[in-house]
């Protein structure tokens, strides 16, 4: 079969679940990861042809695709930061958001032990609710050498993020545990606490495409309405106790509950408080100190 009849098929089938650019996108990660092919091959060899053993894996993408399972699930791998990840329905697919997060860590470690002297090794990270272990993984690539640890409830989820450490050479030490359970004792203190909790609330689960609800973990995504802000006081809690003084907290946010989460902060003693945007200029990240 030709390769653009494929490519039509796709279009037709996905076609009352996802607009064109997203089918276009979702047959060009296929092939290439499938086939190895580029995405301009239809452009250099219109007639581009497929025997049946290779037809075949990608109709089975194409059949899961149908059911709205993410194409990220279906290959078994993502990319953030630019690093391949592994992911599976236990663990939240990684967005670009995080990554914006994960950049304002690295740019502030970079700026301060360049400004003081200090080596990054002198600094420890947690990032908490480490899901995949996206953001501790991509800390640790990109500054060797920080002390990095881990925490997650999810023995499936710290597997995977175990799983992606050793893959990408990063050193990272995992901890289970739950974050809402305020027994909980480290004898560690860390310069910067970092975390993506979940922050969803149940009413806005009506805006959420049903390829995220129906597949994604939803104890990664999800919050009671009455309770919204249920891990943050959590983290603050934990950052006031294992958090050094003057060490910084920074943390992915609800777009909507910004002002709420700063004073939220603000209630635990936490100093110089910025509220920053996404690039789709939604609030969605805050740093703080601690006093």
């Amino acid at each position: 079969m030709l390769l653009s009849e494929i490519k039509s098929i796709y279009h037709k089938e996905l076609g009352k679940i996802y607009p064109k650019e997203e089918i276009d996108h979702l047959f060009y990660r296929s092939i290439e990861h499938h086939l190895g092919l580029e995405r301009f091959v239809l452009v250099i060899q219109p007639q581009f042809t497929l025997t049946k053993g290779e037809e075949e894996p990608l109709f089975r993408t194409l059949s899961s695709l149908k059911q709205e399972i993410p194409l990220q699930y279906v290959l078994g791998k993502t990319h953030f930061m630019d690093l391949e990840f592994q992911v599976n329905e236990h663990v939240l697919i990684p967005r670009p958001e995080t990554e914006e997060l994960v950049h304002w860590v690295l740019d502030d470690i970079s700026s301060q032990t360049s400004d003081i002297g200090h080596q990054t090794s002198d600094i420890k990270v947690l990032d908490i609710g480490t899901g995949s272990g996206c953001i501790p993984v991509a800390l640790a690539k990109n500054l060797p050498n920080l002390e990095v640890h881990a925490l997650d409830i999810s023995s499936q989820a710290l597997k995977v993020a175990k799983e992606n450490a050793a893959k990408n050479k990063a050193e990272v030490t995992f901890h289970q545990h739950n974050i809402l359970d305020f027994s909980l004792k480290l004898e560690l203190e860390f310069d910067i606490i970092v975390s993506n909790p979940p922050y969803v609330r149940e009413m806005e689960k009506s805006k959420i495409e049903n390829n995220v609800k129906k597949f994604e973990p939803e104890m990664a995504l999800f919050v009671p309405d009455e309770k919204p802000l249920i891990f943050y006081e959590a983290i603050a809690q934990f950052a006031s106790k294992y958090l050094k003084d003057n060490g910084l907290l920074y943390l992915e946010i609800n777009q909507y509950l910004g002002q709420e989460t700063q004073a939220l902060l603000e209630a635990h003693n936490f100093l110089e408080i910025e509220l920053r945007k996404d690039i789709f200029g939604n609030d969605r990240m805050l740093k703080a100190k601690k006093r």
